[in-house]
């Protein structure tokens, strides 16, 4: 069977999806802020040619937000990932098999359409993702995954291609990989930047040409793939299903410095309910917990302690209110009085299905009454939204969350946020 893979990216997708719901801002310089407004993490064209960088602290263009120069907006997650779903949806109309390779990229098999017109296709999905979504999109299609992120990257950038580049002609990808410079390939991290520059190897067509036993010497077997790929050889196969984490993470920084222990231990109490939410729509328990705490070591002015604790439970769950329970257990036995804390965190690891799970003989846990009671929870959350019901550790206290002050309306998962349009005629 003949490979051809899409790679569907969405443009500059965090500004895109704050700008489908205020078309004002189209053509405007659009900035979306990390957690606690922190730093710019996503900006639109019009902002990178305002010489605004990723990474730059939000402080550092303040005026020019407050004169209307920049529209910032805090980070909403829960805006975008509802938007993300969406182009997904419906980029699987198009295509038998689909890989979500993240919130803004996908991967579609067009292994069954090289007899079309891929211009054609690949253009009527770019405008009906942007006719049903608001999303602009570019697509690249080539024979591998790699070649596929070369072809996308092509459509981005190149004037001449406005959002679809198709390479299936050799001519054509030995041209584009001579225009990719290594650092841009996909895989090449700045360790193999380094190591190929010094060996002569300045884009994505000189690393074709190095033969495979020095590629397998200096970037394992890793590296070999890639090159293959890059010559039009399909090594990575689509991955419909995303394969269950192997370790969860959930941390924050706080909206303001904390020094009171129930303070601390709430925001905690919410990260491990978090965390046990990421286990039970994986289908996942976990058997070891991380907790810690930390203070803001930038601050000179400010003490400075940070620690951990890791508890391997009895057995592994998924359950908040076991969860919770030992993320207190592990953050009183760390929490320290006398110092202004930034951020804390919990970190689960040795993750395994739940139908899998070694269960002990002295287990006192009603563990299906557990798993009742957290079925009921997220169908509930589910219909009421977040957090309308939880466990009552979690508090009610909101000093502790992330600044978002610029957040803009959860306009599509939130009744009360829906936009109004008013009849003006």
């Amino acid at each position: 069977m003949t490979t051809l893979f899409g790679l569907c990216d969405c443009n500059n997708f965090y500004a895109s999806c704050e700008r489908v719901f205020q078309p004002g801002l189209n053509g405007k310089p659009v900035v979306v802020l990390s957690n606690n407004d922190g730093c710019v993490i996503a900006r639109s064209n019009e902002a990178k040619a305002l010489g605004i960088q990723m990474g730059t602290p939000y402080f550092q263009i303040r005026d020019l937000v407050e004169i209307d120069e920049v529209h910032a907006f805090s980070s909403n997650y829960v805006l975008y990932g509802d938007m993300s779903s969406r182009v997904m949806a419906t980029l699987a109309m198009f295509t038998p098999n689909i890989e979500v390779y993240s919130i803004d990229e996908s991967f579609l098999d067009l292994g069954n359409f090289y007899k079309k017109d891929l211009h054609q296709y690949c253009w009527e999905i770019k405008n009906i993702v942007y006719q049903w979504t608001g999303i602009p999109v570019s697509l690249g299609v080539a024979p591998t995954k790699a070649l596929a992120k070369v072809a996308n990257r092509l459509a981005k950038k190149s004037a001449k291609a406005k959002g679809v580049s198709v390479l299936t002609d050799p001519y054509h990808l030995s041209e584009a990989l001579k225009a990719t410079s290594i650092e841009d390939v996909w895989g090449v991290g700045r360790q193999y930047t380094k190591l190929l520059r010094r060996h002569g190897v300045n884009n994505g067509y000189d690393f074709t040409q190095k033969n495979d036993s020095w590629v397998k010497k200096h970037m394992a077997v890793v590296g070999l793939r890639l090159v293959k790929e890059l010559r039009g050889e399909s090594c990575l196969e689509l991955d419909e299903l995303a394969p269950p984490k192997k370790g969860i993470c959930t941390s924050r920084g706080f909206g303001e410095r904390l020094t009171e222990y129930s303070q601390i231990q709430e925001a905690t109490a919410n990260y491990a309910a978090k965390c046990a939410k990421k286990l039970r729509q994986q289908g996942s328990c976990a058997r070891v917990m991380t907790v810690f705490i930390q203070t803001n070591y930038f601050s000179e002015r400010d003490l400075q302690y940070n620690n951990s604790r890791t508890i391997t439970l009895p057995v592994a769950t998924n359950s908040d209110m076991e969860l919770i329970h030992y993320a207190s257990l592990a953050l009183k036995s760390i929490y320290r009085p006398g110092y202004r804390y930034k951020k804390t965190g919990v970190i689960l690891t040795e993750i395994v299905p739940e139908d899998r799970i070694q269960l002990d003989l002295l287990d006192k846990v009603n563990r299906e009454k557990h798993g009742s009671i957290m079925e009921t929870l997220d169908r509930l959350n589910a219909r009421y939204g977040r957090n309308a019901v939880k466990v009552a550790t979690q508090g009610f206290d909101p000093s502790w969350q992330l600044k978002c002050e610029r957040r803009s309306p959860c306009y599509t998962t939130r009744l009360s946020e829906i936009p109004t349009v008013y009849n003006t005629l």
